[in-house]
């Protein structure tokens, strides 16, 4: 469905080296609008680098990025934001003590004027909150709930729905479902899905394969900073993607039965 239209961001031969660590050694992958792009591998395969560097974190050593067809370059995480890729973090870099519309409009407070005095404008901030979360089925109880009250989940939650509320047109989400219990994984999938269903490109970082499987399109595996290949849906199996993020010994046979296209 996707190879009809041109990709909203690709990344061609990315190299990125620390000194004489190799941590990234030509790594290539596009995605698409409106598609869950799954960047799997095990620890140490390369997948927080590369998408540090898809995020601005890190400048590539060598390679190229293309964003919506131009080429760019991130100096920093803000360029990538202001282009309009948005990165959650494991961390989601929110504070428990503070209200969830204040960690939702942190760092773009909405303002109203008294005089020549500046407020933070609650109203404007708990209504939008508020529709937001009911948009990503979250019903709090209310706007001024401190996030640490919420689940793992919901709290994953409120970082997607405040980045696709502040213009995401990629959205690239860091294992979110790494410490999370069943259902509360289930909730996130789900929020994957309505984003999806947007018309946003979703980068879904993951070792977990059925987690993966549940909601991506096509699926790029790492090992040791390289690409294995790439598959899409209805492709390939749970087992063949398992046994390529284990070493990719079987991407030959792989390739072999699906024609070459992975």
């Amino acid at each position: 469905m996707t190879s009809t239209h041109a990709a909203i961001l690709e990344m061609r031969d990315i190299e990125k080296h620390f000194g004489s660590v190799i941590a990234l050694a030509g790594v290539s992958i596009e995605v698409f609008r409106g598609e869950c792009h799954c960047l799997l591998g095990d620890n140490g395969a390369g997948k927080s680098t590369f998408i540090k560097t898809m995020s601005g974190v890190h400048q590539p050593t060598a390679g190229e990025i293309l964003f919506e067809g131009h080429p760019m370059h991130f100096d920093d995480p803000r360029d990538a934001i202001e282009a309009g890729i948005a990165t959650v973090y494991q961390d989601l870099a929110m504070i428990p003590l503070m209200s969830v519309s204040r960690n939702f409009f942190m760092g773009n407070e909405p303002q109203k004027r008294i005089g020549p005095i500046k407020f933070f404008d609650h109203a404007t901030a708990n209504q939008v909150t508020m529709a937001e979360m009911r948009r990503m089925g979250i019903n709090l109880r209310g706007p001024d709930q401190a996030v640490g009250t919420l689940s793992g989940g919901e709290r994953q939650t409120v970082a997607i729905a405040r980045a696709v509320h502040f213009g995401a047109k990629v959205l690239i989400l860091d294992e979110p479902t790494s410490a999370l219990g069943v259902r509360q994984t289930a909730n996130v999938l789900a929020t994957i899905d309505k984003v999806r269903k947007n018309d946003i490109a979703v980068v879904f970082i993951t070792h977990n394969v059925r987690h993966a499987l549940a909601v991506g399109d096509r699926f790029t595996v790492l090992n040791r900073g390289k690409t294995l290949g790439t598959a899409q849906r209805g492709q390939i199996t749970p087992d063949e993607l398992q046994e390529m993020m284990a070493g990719g010994q079987e991407l030959v046979a792989l390739e072999d039965s699906l024609g070459g296209t992975v």
